[in-house]
């Protein structure tokens, strides 16, 4: 049987949106993402990481230093009895670095390729599920997987992509992750 989870973007959803986080020193859990967490793992309801990591493409780090920084962002989590059940990251860019990286591919936020690839490992139902970020592109991946509830966190952007628009402005809003998670289990 198909459970829903939380898909949740990491930088400004999760912790501090440093612009290419290539240091685990770096790492800044923001205000109330440890007890959202908390109460998707009281809920039963898987929260999965889903990332764009775009300094993989740009040469600001590699894959390895990517992977240190996850197992450091998830054992703080984990220090705080806050269980996030994975991370699915895109290291690709369309236009930047050197192939394999520099590619269009499925998995780059708006595309919904992370989503759909931690609910086949997971065996998740998407329709029952929720993404939330604070981009219009985590917006447009939410919609483009077919989830049931799609967050925008934090203050509306300025700028927004075409392709992401319609996915934005039909995003459910909240100040922070926390209100999204309390708003969309108290509707389960």
């Amino acid at each position: 049987m198909s459970l829903p989870a939380a898909f949740l973007d990491r930088d400004g959803t999760l912790i501090e949106d440093v612009d290419y986080l290539t240091s685990v020193e770096k790492i800044r859990i923001l205000p109330g993402a440890v007890e959202a967490v908390r109460l998707l793992n009281a809920a039963r309801v898987p929260a999965i990481v889903v990332t764009n990591q775009a300094g993989i493409a740009r040469g600001f780090l590699n894959e390895r230093k990517l992977f240190t920084v996850h197992e450091a962002f998830l054992a703080r989590f984990a220090a705080q009895g806050a269980h996030l059940a994975g991370v699915y990251y895109c290291p690709h860019h369309p236009e930047h670095g050197e192939p394999p990286y520099r590619r269009s591919c499925a998995c780059r936020k708006p595309q919904p390729g992370l989503i759909l690839s931690a609910a086949r490992d997971f065996d998740l139902d998407v329709g029952a599920s929720m993404m939330a970020g604070d981009s219009p592109r985590d917006a447009g991946a939410g919609r483009a997987a077919g989830c049931g509830a799609v967050y925008a966190i934090g203050a509306p952007p300025g700028a927004i992509d075409p392709d992401c628009r319609g996915a934005y402005e039909a995003a459910r809003k909240a100040p922070d992750l926390l209100a999204a998670v309390r708003e969309w289990l108290a509707g389960r």
